[in-house]
């Protein structure tokens, strides 16, 4: 079989990452990267031995398909060129920063018969999938995903940069549309929302509340999916998941707490008899190195990508409600103040702030 000829665009922390990972694949050959950067060109060159390129365009003539790692705000250009070359791509999330283009590179590619995949890595997550007998039909998740103030991606906000990962897992479990969404975040050191909170409604009854900061002292990557059969606590960072599965009475809604003996016994008893728990054997993958044999497969068999254009196109679309959400929230109350709705609402003046305000005018009259 001949090898399949990829590039990379962009060869900043996640660019090296892909290049590294594709040189270790047997049926692909790693041709070419561009960065606009002399620095980063020449560190590719001194690891790789590839011959790099300040415009993209420029390598375009020598690939099968490419692997687009540059900022967000670019996806949109660099990608449509891409298709256009016919070539595959795989884009990083989110997949653009609006559903318009979203929908405008979904559209090129089924034109232009391209693999279209977006980069939303938790889907290849040990974890996750250790917990897939636990997600057939959720009705609730509660997600918090968290990190330090990254000095990257601040071309986006934390729902673009870190709740867009939540949403698309969330999006992977119902095909139901969204019923209603409620959201607020608050800019806090960058030109975007550094935290978010959004509570999605789907019409298939399903709830998903999340939460997402980039400016936390403590990183979390976690999530609960409560459903018909039990619920999941995954632990993307771990990898590890819990699996809770009731006793059949529990499930079917028939337990009596009165009838299940002394509760001193039921206690001991809670997670061994009536919510069984266990913890499967994860063994740790390298999730983005399965993305890209994902991608591989899928140029090579003309097969859809676990996570496709539309998929990530889907949660763009999301993303756009919760910031719709967000520049809409009023923090006072019902009232018309700009500097009160938002994420870029200043704080109130405090009590006690006001009582001194008040005392030394006062005192100066």
């Amino acid at each position: 079989m001949t090898r399949l000829k990829l590039g990379v665009i962009g060869a900043g922390h996640l660019g090296k990452i892909h290049a590294k990972l594709l040189s270790t694949i047997d049926d692909v050959q790693l041709v070419a990267v561009s960065d606009p950067f002399a620095a980063a060109r020449q560190a590719i060159e001194d690891q790789f031995s590839v011959p790099t390129f300040a415009d993209y365009r420029d390598l375009l003539g020598l690939v099968d398909g490419v692997i687009l790692a540059a900022p967000t705000d670019l996806h949109a250009e660099i990608g449509s060129d891409v298709l256009r070359a016919k070539k595959h791509l795989f884009i990083e999330k989110p997949i653009t920063t609006t559903s318009e283009d979203a929908d405008r590179l979904v559209a090129l590619a089924k034109q232009n018969g391209c693999t279209l995949q977006v980069g939303h890595v938790e889907r290849f997550n040990p974890a996750w999938s250790a917990a897939e007998s636990m997600l057939e039909h959720p009705k609730y998740i509660e997600a918090v995903r968290a990190s330090s103030f990254p000095g990257r991606c601040l071309d986006v906000g934390v729902v673009m940069d870190l709740m867009i990962h939540d949403i698309d897992l969330v999006l992977s479990l119902t095909s139901a549309p969204v019923q209603r969404i409620d959201a607020s975040g608050l800019s806090v050191i960058s030109d975007h929302e550094d935290v978010a909170e959004a509570r999605i409604t789907f019409e298939c009854g399903l709830v998903a509340n999340l939460k997402a900061s980039r400016i936390s002292p403590a990183a979390a990557r976690t999530m609960q999916v409560y459903g018909p059969r039990g619920y999941a606590n995954i632990d993307f960072s771990g990898p590890s998941a819990t699996l809770i599965q009731p006793e059949a009475s529990i499930a079917e809604r028939s337990f009596e707490l009165s009838a299940a003996g002394p509760l001193a016994d039921f206690r001991e008893q809670l997670f061994s008899h009536w919510l069984a728990s266990q913890s499967p054997e994860i063994q740790p993958r390298n999730a983005i190195l399965d993305e890209q044999h994902d991608f591989v497969i899928s140029i090579q068999s003309g097969s859809q990508p676990t996570v496709s254009g539309a998929d990530g196109a889907r949660a763009v679309a999301v993303a756009e409600q919760v910031l719709e959400a967000i520049d809409c929230r009023q923090w006072l109350g019902d009232t018309s103040e700009p500097e009160q709705v938002g994420a870029y609402a200043t704080p109130p003046e405090s009590v006690e702030a006001a009582s001194q305000r008040i005392h030394q005018q006062r005192k100066a009259a």
